[in-house]
Order: structure tokens, then sequence, then C-alpha cells
């Protein structure tokens, strides 16, 4: 299960959060507690965090007690950090995204999708076992959670691209006849109690 964090003053206006810090809004925290009834319906096995305080307060309002996981972070945007898509595009004169086009160095280095792919895989390499014992609860960022999925289905990361993700959704992957699935996916907590 993919739990994106709850909804901060910089998601909700569309600006690139990366590594920068910052706290749920009050909706972001409602959006947190209304997971806890959802997560009850698992039994979970493993629960990783990414170590950003919005992912770690979603998680601790939703019932949660992660282990905290470095490869979890945001996509690091580099010189995008804080940056809305459309002020990209406006500075570039192309429709820029981050998964076709990636970012430019900043105060951090940035990261293409392929390394936010390899830091995708190496948390599957963790999850993936322990599956066999229950369910698993991934908490993170819209980004990455994204190209995580298409690791997990075995597909170019760039589809991510296509995989919308709002903040406080929640999404299942699972097996199917040993394929890798999609069962549940960008669902607002009280949409996702029926699994």
């Amino acid at each position: 299960m993919l739990l994106r964090h709850g909804e901060t003053e910089w998601s909700r206006t569309g600006r690139h959060t990366g590594l920068t810090d910052v706290p749920l809004t009050p909706r972001g925290e409602q959006l947190a507690r209304e997971l806890a009834p959802v997560l009850q319906r698992f039994e979970l096995s493993l629960v990783l965090s990414s170590p950003l305080q919005r992912a770690l307060r979603t998680a601790e309002l939703a019932g949660l007690e992660p282990e905290v996981d470095k490869d979890l972070l945001e996509w690091d945007y580099g010189g995008y950090e804080g940056l809305t898509t459309p002020e990209i595009r406006a500075q570039l004169g192309y429709d820029w995204t981050v998964f076709e086009h990636g970012v430019p160095r900043g105060d951090t280095p940035g990261e293409t999708v392929e390394e936010v792919a390899a830091r995708a895989s190496r948390v599957l390499q963790r999850a993936l076992p322990a599956m066999e014992d229950g369910d698993v609860a991934l908490v993170g960022h819209g980004h990455c959670l994204r190209v995580l999925t298409t690791v997990f289905l075995r597909q170019e990361p760039r589809l991510g691209a296509q995989l919308l993700l709002d903040a406080g959704a929640v999404c299942v992957l699972e097996f199917e006849h040993a394929q890798p699935s999609i069962r549940t996916w960008n669902r607002a907590p009280e949409l996702t109690a029926g699994h």
C-alpha cells in the first residue's frame, strides 16, 4: 500500500517540493487522520516512511509507527525546488516535465528519473519479502511513489508521468496470478475502506 503524505502549502499550490521539509496544513493533517480506519483493514508486516516531516506526520496521524527509509525521499528537484511547472515552462519556453527533461543542479544536485527509479527499486527490495508475512505500507511523496509504482509494475519509469497521485491518497499494489498489478489508485481514504 502506498500513502502519499497529506496536503502541504507547497503541494496545494503546485510547487515542486523535493527535499524542503515543509509541514502539513490543517487539511493535510485531517487527510492523514482519515487514513487510520482504512489502515485497520490491513495486516501490516512492514511500514516504511520518508524521513521528511510531511510523511512522518502523516504516518503518525494515521496511527502508524514506521521505520525511516531515506530511499523514500521525494525526487531531488535541484534548481527547480519550490517552483511550479508553469514557472519552469515560462523560464524555458517549452512544455517541460520532470519525467522527460529532468532538473538542473541547484542548492542540491538534483536527480534523474533513473536515479529515483534506482532508489525505488531498493525500497521494493525491502518491501517485497515482507509481503509474504502481511501487507506493507510505504509513506512518501507524489513523484517518488509514482516512479516506485512503475518499478513495481516492471515498466519504464517515465510512465509515472501518467499516474496522478493526490495529497493524502491511498494506492494498493498487489500481485494477481504472480503479476504485479494496481488494485486501487489515487483514492481518498473514505473510498478505499472497502478493500
